[in-house]
């Protein structure tokens, strides 16, 4: 992403031949910061060095200068971090892959999997573009940077870059600078403030502004130089009384003035509405001692100097900020009557303070007490350094640490979406609209296909796919994570199911009516559907019919009850009706004959005991609530529940066009050996026939010849069925095959 902005290459431009050029384009530009590191270390450091100049071989930047010098800067600021040589190698090789070609596993060949894995994740982290200006967008960016950096390192490098680009923009045109500036501030800058690096962040911010508003930064630098020149005195003053105060108290600190940023300063005139005048803590000191209860001390020695103001002080040591920064900030009365802030902390809490994250390097060096980090992220970490030295556990702590439980996702369009982790496609789907997770069919994911069921990891760029027709899935609730994608489907579900109750309710009595000789009149008899619902309870026509789609309601009493009523209000049978009506053969009451299809949906339902499919002889159970229930004539379990409650049973036929496919049981003799379950599949694919259910003994001897098992397949008829046997008993390795009736 910067590479196109201060990182530009110009193969036209050729580099002035000046010595200080020649010197920032070499390795001893990096090498003296490289002094805390092992000699193995600086060598491998060198020979990445070598490997980036040579890829960068012929790359300048905007400013004529070779490109490896951009490199080299950003490695400086990694080595000022005391980061790890693997991060010194990544930060001089980071452009490598994105702009020299270089691939990922020629990294690992030559310098091995972890720096390889640090540069392609710096790549990934370039490809990202940030394009809304939306506060929430910006803080969702952010996260995402965060949690796609699955080492904490790969964030450093990244700021470290960001920083040396922002520090060599002079050149570029104006808007550009905007842009670059604004980005910094939305972005980069907090990211810095979050992992502790107070320095980072202050310079960002500063540059951020200059670049931003020129006009303003200029203004306020003017305003600070008179300051400066007419508070000297006063300063030093301060200064004098301070460090006389703790001489006489026996307590040695290292006192250093301090002045707020021109940045800060701006935020609070812009927040507070206040001039430049009246703000009051411009200047301010930091004082540092040795250990802890130095800082209460200090505090007590600063408080009987100057007179401090009521409502202004912050005690960060006992309850640390959440990036680990701690320190004892009092604001006192100057003798001139302005308000002056210190700073009081221990060395330890000031390299925290500066360099946050990163401080964690600096703390391999014996007698440094972990004590001194209150914080209880940078506490966890130190544990850890100390017990196993183990950095891989440090920075997968730090990662988990940062943001546990989120993944961070991109539409087509860049728009970010946060989602619990573990999220799917189907809960991407539902947090941008519910019509789109309703007609969800497939999903994209960075371009590719994938299972709507796959989880999705942050910075994944994910489209879905959707159809008209299409309606949701019950299994989605089994590997959905998000409440909204959960309520939604279930939501859906309630409403499909009752209105296909509705509609086979209304099919129930419109055919049971036929028996009585009448046509079911028209919804648009708003008074007659009024009355017959009153008379059954039910507070509407819908649900007085959804009732009898579900079986609450037998249909051929509402419609001896509804023919009542049409025969009073003057309406007569008709033969023709009576004449084309069915009825039962049994002894319960008639109802007509229900048609099936196989396109009713939740509100019929096809026992499984003995898997009913088209060519069957079949009848109808309306159990209490839970819809129609359709066994095989001859189903045993069917038999013994119509002695028992034969008043619910109801005449039921498959209509001459049937939909979709319906759900058979076979039983497999088979021939134990290799590829047996292959070879049975293959059979009942060419029968184009799909398999849904495989079981198998568990008590089975492998050692056996045969084996039995059992498949529930999908056919169309019993036809269908018919080939699927025929084509089984073909295959050498089923010895028998058969229909499983119960």
């Amino acid at each position: 992403m910067l590479k196109s902005l201060a990182a530009v290459k110009w193969p036209g431009v050729r580099p002035p031949k000046t010595v200080e050029a020649a010197n920032a384009a070499s390795f001893d530009a990096l090498a003296p910061a490289l002094q805390y590191l092992s000699k193995g270390d600086v060598k491998r450091v060198l020979e990445a060095f070598r490997f980036a100049d040579q890829a960068h071989l012929g790359q300048f930047r905007a400013s004529g200068q070779p490109y490896i010098t951009h490199p080299l800067a950003v490695a400086n600021i990694c080595a000022g971090w005391r980061l790890d040589a693997q991060a010194i190698m990544a930060a001089l090789m980071h452009d490598t892959m994105e702009d020299c070609g270089v691939t990922k596993s020629e990294l690992v060949e030559r310098f091995e999997a972890p720096t390889a894995e640090l540069v392609d994740g710096l790549t990934k982290l370039d490809k990202l573009q940030f394009s809304t200006k939306e506060e929430s967008q910006a803080e969702s960016f952010r996260k995402m940077l965060l949690a796609m950096a699955r080492d904490v390192r790969v964030i450093l490098i990244k700021l470290a870059d960001r920083l040396h680009n922002m520090r060599t923009m002079e050149g570029m045109a104006p808007n550009k600078q905007r842009r670059i500036a604004g980005e910094t501030l939305d972005i980069y800058a907090p990211i810095a403030h979050r992992l502790g690096l107070n320095q980072t962040y202050r310079e960002l911010q500063e540059l951020s502004f200059r670049y931003q508003n020129p006009w303003r930064h200029a203004a306020l630098s003017k305003a600070i130089e008179r300051a400066r020149g007419n508070r000297r005195d006063l300063v030093q003053r301060i200064e004098t009384d301070v460090q006389r105060a703790f001489n006489e108290a026996s307590l040695p600190v290292q006192i250093s003035g301090r002045e707020k940023t021109l940045y800060s300063i701006y935020k609070k005139m812009r927040e507070k509405h206040l001039s430049f005048a009246q703000v009051s803590d411009i200047f301010g000191f930091r004082i540092v001692v040795d250990e802890l209860p130095q800082c209460y001390l200090s505090l007590g020695v600063l408080h009987q100097l100057y007179k401090p103001q009521p409502g202004r002080f912050k005690d960060y040591i006992a309850i640390p900020k959440p990036n680990g920064y701690q320190s004892l900030h009092t604001t006192l009365v100057s003798p001139l009557g302005t308000a002056v802030e210190f700073q009081i902390r221990t060395e330890a809490m000031h390299r925290v303070a500066e360099q946050g994250v990163a401080a964690h390097w600096l703390y391999k060096v014996k007698g440094d007490e972990p004590q001194a980090l209150g914080s209880k992220l940078l506490q966890s970490l130190l544990d850890i350094q100390s017990e196993t030295r183990d950095a891989g556990e440090f920075l997968e702590h730090v990662r988990v640490e940062l943001f546990p439980d989120a993944v961070y996702v991109l539409t087509p369009r860049s728009r970010i979406l946060a989602l619990p982790k573990g999220a799917t496609p189907v809960d991407f789907a539902y947090a941008i609209h519910s019509d789109i997770g309703d007609r969800c069919v497939a999903a994209q994911v960075n371009g590719e296909m994938v299972p709507l069921r796959t989880p999705l990891k942050s910075g994944d760029v994910v489209e879905i796919v959707t159809a008209p027709q299409a309606r949701p899935n019950p299994a989605w609730l089994a590997f959905v994570r998000t409440g909204r994608a959960r309520s939604k489907i279930r939501h859906h579900l309630k409403t499909l199911a009752s209105d296909e109750a509705r509609d086979l309710g209304r099919k129930m009595l419109a055919q049971a009516l036929r028996a009585e000789g009448l046509a079911l009149p028209d919804m648009a008899n708003e008074v007659l559907w009024r009355d017959l619902a009153k008379w059954s309870g039910a507070r509407n026509a819908d649900e007085l019919l959804g009732e009898v789609g579900i079986g609450r309601k037998i249909a051929g009493m509402v419609a001896k009850q509804l023919a009542r009523m049409l025969n009073d209000a003057g309406t007569k049978p008709d033969a023709v009706l009576l004449t084309m009506g069915r009825f039962s053969t049994d002894d319960t009451v008639s109802q007509g004959l229900v048609l099936l299809d196989g396109s009713e949906g939740a509100s019929v339902r096809y026992a499984r005991c003995c898997h009913p499919i088209p060519g069957d002889e079949i009848r109808g159970y309306l159990g209490r609530g839970e819809g129609l229930l359709v066994h095989t004539a001859e189903c045993q379990t069917g038999k013994r529940l119509l002695q028992r409650d034969s008043d619910h049973w109801i005449g039921v036929a498959w209509a001459d066009e049937l939909q979709g496919s319906f759900e058979a049981g076979i039983g497999l003799l088979l021939r134990n050996g290799k590829g047996v379950l292959a070879q049975v599949a293959a059979s009942v694919s060419q029968a184009e026939a799909d398999i849904r259910h495989v079981a198998m003994d568990k008590d089975q001897d492998v050692a056996e010849e045969t084996a039995e098992m059992r498949l529930v397949i999908a056919v169309r008829d019993r036809h269908h069925l018919a080939d699927v046997l025929r084509l089984l008993k073909r295959s050498p390795s089923v010895m028998r095959v058969w229909r499983i009736k119960p």
